[in-house]
């Protein structure tokens, strides 16, 4: 039996080798794999040797030969490739072990050039995967160190590895040169300014037990670097399996809490926050968020951008939640939730870092794909369109009212007050409508005066305005970009309302 190694990953390598050796197989291998393995004290036969032939063109030129694939490709159950091999000299090789030049890696390094990454483009290691892979039937094929464990205790027991693990193996492997051919593919049409076409590569977390309805089949993927805010690459800390909605949710929170640099909590409901709050500490935010509407957080999320403490944990314990994140737990409030045994408690990694990344939204026959909103403008002085300029406290409550407008279902309006929500007024047909729900929730709340209005999209008519000023709105920022946006300003000043037109929109469809 003959295994052909050449890989770019040399982990276990020589435990693997020698064991095979161990077993009566003989090892055949390219340069760097055989030099290694030499040096180990492994007999091993240069590829070299079999093929006749030198390796030529810096290494480009070494397995590309008719005694290679010949080999791998004869199909054992056929006299006629039987008599071909035997009067070519050419000898069946078993199995091969090869991973791929590091492609991925050396495009990420800084500096790295055209000339780098082509140099690192595989070409005999991807030719001898595939080779290997379609006689499966025959032989093994191993593209990871992972597989060796297997491997070797189906060569002990039985002789050979198994029909189904070569089958098994073979899908791998070509999974593998796919993701390192999609690679390559990015890399160099991007350099050549080509968009027709998108490739995707992402990886199974979970089966999930159902989609948003129980008749519905749902999984969980996540892609393969790590990223900050990401629900993909959360540490569940106790609770149940998360399911399609909790990931929705939780996905939607840490959108809005990577917003705030200051102690920050939110807690949220169908994808939309139904109380937020900034404070002096993280106790102090969390009570004013839950005191925003302590009815809608029945069964929702809360999110905080700081470690949860156990006087946080404390307040949390008595209410229904399905997921509590933040980038820590201390001891002390890991023991307080330890009794609530179903609900999810995420770690997450918040570092400040601001990347947009891309998002993808599935339609029939079809797929989406934009930036993420991750500009989020400051509110100045400067964009005020009214008069008199706003205090430091207005100015605040305009910025905080701007950043959670921005995830709230359009047609959005929120209106707040002292760095924290009154009321939200999500997803109506109209503007005005969703104006009336959140200025309605403030004054049930006890609050008449002093709010702050913010609007995901311009305001079509001067009614919202006319509106706000009967629940003692102060201060209002919008996008602007109305035909009507006059009309808007003239109400505004004549109830003696602040008004900031942003310039940019946040629709959330």
């Amino acid at each position: 039996m003959k295994a052909l190694i050449s890989v770019s990953d040399k982990r276990g390598l020589k435990e693997f080798a020698s064991s095979l050796v161990d077993l009566g197989w003989e090892i055949i291998a390219t340069g760097g794999t055989m030099r290694m393995l030499q040096e180990s004290g492994i007999a091993v036969t240069s590829i070299s040797d079999v093929t006749g032939f030198p390796e030529i063109c810096d290494g480009r030129v070494k397995t590309l030969h008719p005694k290679i694939h010949g080999g791998l490709l004869g199909r054992r159950d056929l006299p006629d490739h039987l008599a071909q091999l035997d009067a070519n000299g050419i000898e069946f090789i078993d199995m091969v072990v090869v991973n791929l030049y590091p492609f991925k890696a050396t495009i990420e390094k800084e500096g790295c050039t055209l000339e780098d990454a082509v140099e690192n483009i595989d070409i005999g290691g991807p030719s001898m995967l595939r080779s290997a892979a379609k006689n499966f039937r025959d032989v093994t094929v191993v593209c990871s160190p992972d597989d060796y464990h297997e491997v070797l205790r189906e060569i002990r027991e039985t002789g050979n590895t198994l029909p189904e693990t070569r089958f098994r193996l073979s899908a791998k492997a070509y999974t593998h040169t796919a993701l390192y051919e999609a690679c390559i593919a990015e890399y160099m049409r991007e350099k050549a300014g080509l968009e027709e076409k998108l490739f995707l590569n992402f990886d199974l977390v979970q089966t999930l037990r159902y989609g948003e309805n129980p008749h519905q089949k749902a999984s969980f993927y996540r892609s393969e670097d790590e990223a900050s805010y990401s629900v993909a690459h959360a540490c569940q800390k106790g609770g149940k399996e998360l399911s399609y909605n909790n990931i929705q949710d939780a996905n939607a929170a840490l959108a809005i809490v990577r917003e705030f640099e200051e102690p920050f909590c939110v807690a949220l409901k169908h994808m939309n926050p139904c109380g937020a709050a900034i404070g002096e500490t993280i106790e102090q935010a969390w009570k004013r968020a839950y005191e925003a509407d302590k009815v809608s957080i029945y069964g929702g999320i809360v999110a905080f951008n700081r470690e949860v403490s156990k006087a946080v944990a404390e307040g949390l314990k008595p209410i229904f939640l399905e997921i509590v994140i933040a980038p820590s737990f201390s001891p002390e409030a890991l023991k307080v939730l330890a009794s609530k045994k179903n609900l999810r408690l995420l770690e997450v990694k918040m570092d400040g870092s601001k990347n947009h990344d891309l998002q993808y939204t599935g339609i029939c026959g079809g797929l989406l794909v934009q930036e993420t909103d991750g500009t989020t403008k400051e509110i100045t002085a400067a964009m005020c369109v009214t008069g008199p300029a706003p205090s430091a406290s207005i100015l605040r409550d305009m910025n905080f009212g701007w950043k959670i407008v921005k995830h709230v279902k359009s047609n959005a309006i929120v209106v707040v007050k002292d760095g924290a929500t009154a009321g939200v007024g999500a997803g109506q047909m109209n503007r005005v409508g969703s104006a009336k729900i959140a200025l309605e929730q403030a004054a049930d709340n006890g609050i008449f005066d002093g709010l702050v209005l913010a609007s995901d999209g311009f305001l079509p008519f001067d009614d919202t305005v006319t509106l706000a000023a009967e629940h003692g709105v102060v201060a209002i920022v919008q996008p602007g970009g109305s035909i009507r946006d006059e009309d808007c300003v003239k109400k505004a000043e004549e109830k003696g309302i602040i008004m900031a037109m942003t310039g940019m929109r946040h629709f959330k469809h």
